[in-house]
């Protein structure tokens, strides 16, 4: 039987998450705005695009305008509430496609209507073990520790700049790097532990890593940042690891150096690898989440390269962006 939203209901978050968990695999007509059972229920989708919305105000009218302005020869073949819809901060529908729509359709709509926008094919299984990797400042917490520590000796201005162009892609990251580690020579180690104590953890954080664990993934730290934070976010969020570089202390003062080779891009990717390799996990089952230009690499290297809140160099390449909501939008991405 047809069921067509009334005036009043077409803009009622509540109405589309009542009728898609009464009526789940839903098909709308374009002709009728009507909405009627699929006969496609997500039971194989193995090689088959799956498009995912997911925002906090979620209606049949938003619902219903993205998938009329899908381009002209790609259409829909089924709707239903993601599992994990409304577990958290949003409400989340995912939609089988015959064909996968680009990322400049992606970003217009998921700008328009300030939504999470997702096209994948054979993305993660939540319910497989599987491995993520992080980078850690600015998305598993919000600040950028190094800029931070440039603050302590007046030069957080300068250290800035250097890290905001660094993550752009304009500057080789490993010279940036210790060049920026340079500026810190004399500062105190145990002013860094203020730092530490006080790191904000990003929004949504818990909730991913906690519903990731509870599946039986790996949760792992790939930054290059520094091992001091690094580590105490391994022991606080109970990661599987955390990978960084270490800064070089003397008489409990900064050197200016980094103790071994940097954690650059390609190291980065090299953690999924290892942590794949020595967990047995398929290639298939993994993320990379991350903001800056020295994340792509790894985001290349797992099956789902996730981008957050990142810098366009990085949203432009990256399978998938977060461009609103916290770092728990990752899970909506999965299957």
């Amino acid at each position: 039987m047809a069921h067509m939203f009334s005036p009043q209901t077409r803009n009622s978050h509540r109405a589309l998450l009542e009728f898609l968990s009464i009526h789940p695999f839903q098909h709308l007509s374009k002709d009728t705005l009507s909405w009627g059972v699929s006969q496609n229920e997500f039971t194989d989708l193995s090689d088959v695009p799956v498009l995912t919305i997911a925002g906090q105000h979620l209606n049949a009218y938003i619902l219903e305008s993205i998938l009329l302005q899908l381009p002209e020869h790609i259409l829909h073949e089924s709707v239903r509430l993601h599992p994990l819809s409304d577990a958290f901060s949003a409400t989340v529908v995912q939609v089988i496609l015959n064909a996968s729509v680009d990322k400049a359709w992606l970003e217009t709509i998921a700008q328009k209507y300030h939504v999470e926008m997702f096209c994948l094919i054979n993305a993660p299984r939540l319910e497989t073990p599987g491995i993520i990797v992080m980078d850690m400042d600015s998305t598993v917490i919000q600040i950028e520790c190094i800029d931070e520590i440039a603050k302590l000796c007046g030069k957080g201005d300068e250290v800035s700049e250097v890290t905001e162009l660094a993550m752009q892609g304009k500057l080789d990251f490993a010279q940036s790097l210790r060049q920026r580690v340079g500026v810190l020579a004399g500062i105190d180690v145990a002013l860094l532990q203020g730092i530490r104590d006080s790191i904000p953890l990003m929004p949504g954080i818990h909730a991913l890593l906690q519903t990731l664990q509870g599946n039986g993934w790996r949760t792992v730290i790939a930054s290059g940042g520094f091992t001091y934070f690094a580590h105490y976010l391994r022991d606080r969020l109970a990661l599987d690891g955390a990978h960084a570089n270490e800064l070089e202390a003397i008489d409990g003062k900064l050197t200016g150096q980094v103790l071994g080779d940097i954690m650059d891009a390609q190291k980065k990717a090299d953690t999924v690898l290892h942590y794949t390799q020595s967990h047995l996990i398929d290639l298939s089952q993994t993320i990379a989440l991350g903001d800056g230009a020295n994340d792509l690499v790894m985001m290349g290297q797992a099956n789902l390269g996730m981008a957050f809140h990142a810098k366009p160099v990085v949203e432009a390449q990256a399978d998938a962006a977060i461009r609103f909501g916290g770092v728990e939008n990752t899970l909506y991405a999965l299957i």
